[in-house]
C-alpha cells in the first residue's frame, strides 16, 4: 500500500527514538518500565520539537508579515467586492499570493509546523497500534525497527496510572482506568489547543490584524480545532494522547515565550513589554517612552533616507 511506504521512514524513526528514550529512562528509573515507556514519547516530542525551532522562528516571522499586510489585503478585496465572476476572482487571488510573494511569506506559512509534525503523529498510532501484532508470536509482522516481539511486548504491557499506553476509549472491552485516563488527557490536550490558539490570536495581535476575513478565520479555528481534537480523541490510543498534550504544552510554553519577548509591532504582549521595559528602567532612575508602539514595515514601503542637502533641495523646490 502506498501510504505504507510513505509512512515507513517515519515509523522506522519513531521505533527507534522510543527505544532508545526507553533505554535511558530505563536506566536511570529502574523498576519503572511503565514511567519509561511514557517518558520515550515525551522525549519524542522534545525532540521534534527541538529540531522544529528554526522552523518556528520562520512561522513568527512570517505571521507578523502577514499581519502587516492585512490592510492591504483587504484593499485588493474592496477592489473585488461584489464582482463573482470568475475572471475577477482569479485576479483577486493572483493580486494576493503576489503580495505575498514580494514581502517573502504565504498564507500556509504558519500551518508548516502542523503539517511536518504529522507524519510523525500518524507513525506513532501506527506504531502504538501495531505493538500486539508484533509481541504476539504466532502473527507474522517481525517489527519495526528496534522494536521485536520482546520490546514490543514489554511497551504492549507498559501503562499510564493503570491504563495500557496502547488502549484507547472506544476500544471493545476498554477498562474503567482506559476510559478515565482518556477522558482527563483528552481534555487536557484540547484546553491546551484553546490556550495556544488563544494567546497568539488575542495577545499577540495589533487591533488592525484583528478585523476581516483572515481575522475571523483564526477565531473559529481557535474554538473549532479543540472540538475537532476533543471528538476525535476518542479513537487514539493513550500513547498518541500523551504525545499530542505534550506538544500541545510545550506550543503552549514557546509561545508564551515568545510573545512576552518578542511581540507582534502594535500588540497587547508589546504594550506589556514597553511598560516592564519602562518599570525597569524608571527603577535605574531613567525614563523611556512607553506610548509609540514598533513598527516593522512591509518590503518596498521603506522611505529612503535623504541627506539634509537633498532635503533643503526639496523644501526650495515645494516652495518655489
Amino acid at each position: 500500500m502506498w501510504l505504507d511506504k510513505i509512512l515507513f521512514p517515519f515509523e522506522w524513526f519513531v521505533a527507534w527514538v522510543m527505544f532508545l528514550c526507553h533505554w535511558v529512562f530505563d536506566a536511570l528509573l529502574p523498576n519503572s518500565a511503565s514511567l519509561a515507556w511514557v517518558l520515550s514519547i515525551v522525549g519524542l516530542v522534545v525532540l521534534l520539537r527541538v529540531a522544529m525551532i528554526p522552523l518556528f522562528v520562520k512561522q513568527i516571522r512570517a505571521s507578523r508579515m502577514q499581519m502587516m499586510l492585512q490592510p492591504q489585503i483587504q484593499a485588493i478585496q474592496k477592489k473585488y467586492k461584489g464582482r463573482t465572476d470568475a475572471a475577477s476572482r482569479e485576479a483577486m487571488s493572483r493580486e494576493t499570493m503576489d503580495l505575498y510573494k514580494q514581502n517573502g511569506t504565504s498564507p500556509f506559512a504558519s500551518c508548516m509546523p502542523i503539517l511536518i509534525q504529522s507524519p510523525f503523529f500518524f507513525s506513532l498510532y501506527r506504531v502504538l497500534n501495531s505493538l500486539s501484532a508484533i509481541a504476539d508470536p504466532s502473527n507474522p509482522k517481525t517489527g519495526i525497527g528496534p522494536i521485536n516481539a520482546a520490546v514490543a511486548a514489554s511497551a504492549e504491557s507498559s501503562t499510564f496510572f493503570g491504563a495500557p499506553l496502547s488502549s484507547w476509549f472506544l476500544q471493545e472491552g476498554a477498562t474503567t482506568s482506559t476510559k478515565v485516563v482518556s477522558i482527563i488527557l483528552i481534555v487536557a490536550m484540547a484546553a491546551t489547543q484553546f490556550i495556544t490558539q488563544r494567546q497568539l490570536t488575542l495577545k499577540n495581535m495589533p487591533p488592525s490584524a484583528l478585523e476581516g476575513p483572515m481575522a475571523q478565520t483564526q477565531k473559529i479555528m481557535m474554538y473549532t480545532m479543540p472540538l475537532v481534537m476533543a471528538v476525535s480523541g476518542v479513537n487514539f490510543p493513550l500513547g498518541v494522547l500523551i504525545y499530542w498534550t505534550t506538544t500541545n504544552l510545550w506550543s503552549t510554553g514557546q509561545q508564551f515565550y515568545t510573545i512576552r519577548n518578542m511581540p507582534a509591532p502594535g500588540s497587547e504582549a508589546e504594550k506589556r513589554l514597553n511598560e516592564r521595559r519602562a518599570r525597569r528602567a524608571a527603577a535605574k532612575g531613567i525614563t523611556l517612552a512607553t506610548d509609540t508602539p514598533t513598527v516593522i514595515e512591509a518590503r518596498g514601503q521603506r522611505e529612503q533616507p535623504v541627506s539634509k542637502n537633498r532635503q533643503k533641495k526639496k523644501s526650495k523646490k515645494r516652495k518655489n
